[in-house]
């Protein structure tokens, strides 16, 4: 399963970062989380480890993710080294500055076990991903242009 949309946004990058990065910041704009954090205190940038508790479709993921690129101000991309609920978990948060402000895109590619079945509900799933992404961009929209 996999998602990508994107939003214009007036504010520049420099804006927008820290509502990608700062965890209360996060979860402001991230309707399905309930818990996003780094592990080790303080530590950021690639090979910090971020857990996340995510609840989508009724179910609730707990995810262990290691951060596998991180420029400030363009981009920040995790991969899920554990986790349930999932076989497989890859996000990137990427911004490009525009004239008028920025492009915030947001892609996830989501594997579900269970082989024939996973795919299955995938399909289903698919719908239900696109529209928390629609409502989490509209989210970020909103903070950043506040």
């Amino acid at each position: 399963m996999q998602v990508r949309r994107s939003v214009e946004i007036a504010a520049p990058p420099e804006r927008l970062w820290p509502l990608l990065v700062e965890p209360e910041n996060v979860r402001k704009w991230y309707p399905t989380l309930r818990r996003f954090e780094y592990e080790d205190a303080g530590q950021r940038g690639p090979g910090a480890r971020v857990y996340a508790e995510e609840k989508a479709s009724g179910m609730l993921m707990k995810l262990h993710f290691v951060i596998t690129d991180w420029v400030e101000n363009r981009t920040i991309s995790l991969h899920m080294v554990a986790g349930t609920g999932v076989k497989g978990y890859d996000q990137t948060w990427s911004l490009d500055r525009l004239p008028a402000g920025s492009r915030f895109t947001f892609e996830e590619h989501v594997e579900l076990p269970y082989g024939v079945l996973g795919s299955l509900l995938g399909r289903v799933g698919q719908r239900s991903s696109e529209g928390h992404v629609r409502e989490m961009l509209a989210k970020l929209k909103v903070l950043a242009e506040a």
